[in-house]
């Protein structure tokens, strides 16, 4: 692809490194940006480097947040006995706008992938199992819903978590299997995972 310019073609390599854009979606975005008032692309760029800058992540689910403790955690009106395991956060995004699941969540941050040197020991379940043990202000764990991908990576990641938390005494359920298999949550509608929250079975490790 030619450029009029060095600093549209570097603009547009820089936009095409996002997901799911390519160079020509890239070049139509930096066009866009070049039509508009100055004003316009200040604000994005400083929206862009106070959120890298200045975005948290909750200590207790690792969720992204403004604070220490996000809002989910902290708030008074979420069922405190029950703690949903996503993948990452566009997933406890999908389930939130289902409105049927009012408990906490635990980010893993990934699932366990052999294949791509991702260990037990390099996501979120420690902190999960500590959570167990170590209740955070007025949780009272009774319950864990496994709602990770329907894939051979995130059967693997659940098996592994239901081992650790059978040996607790804790419940352990799995979102029903609504859900396609080789899906991912962010791309499920909202109606499917909602009923698949609501309809949960018990998981096992066996």
């Amino acid at each position: 692809m030619n450029f009029p310019s060095k600093l549209i073609e570097e603009a547009v390599t820089e936009i095409s490194r996002l997901p799911g854009i390519g160079k020509k979606t890239a070049l139509r975005l930096t066009l866009h940006l070049l039509k508009q008032q100055e004003p316009v692309a200040e604000a994005l760029s400083q929206a862009i480097l106070k959120l890298r800058k200045e975005i948290r992540y909750c200590q207790v689910c690792h969720n992204v947040s403004d604070k220490p403790v996000c809002s989910i955690c902290e708030g008074t009106q979420r069922q405190q006995h029950i703690i949903c395991v996503v993948e990452d956060i566009p997933d406890v995004l999908a389930i939130e706008n289902t409105g049927q699941y009012h408990g906490l969540y635990h980010l893993l941050g990934g699932i366990i992938s052999p294949i791509q040197g991702v260990g037990p020991e390099n996501i979120n379940i420690a902190s999960l199992l500590e959570r167990i043990d170590k209740p955070h202000l007025g949780e009272n764990v009774e319950e864990v819903i496994l709602a990770l991908p329907a894939t051979m990576e995130g059967d693997t990641t659940s098996f592994y978590i239901t081992r650790k938390l059978k040996e607790k005494g804790i419940k352990v359920s799995t979102i029903a299997r609504g859900i396609p298999i080789g899906s991912e949550l962010e791309y499920t509608d909202e109606v499917t995972l909602g009923r698949s929250i609501l309809t949960r079975v018990n998981y096992s490790a066996e």
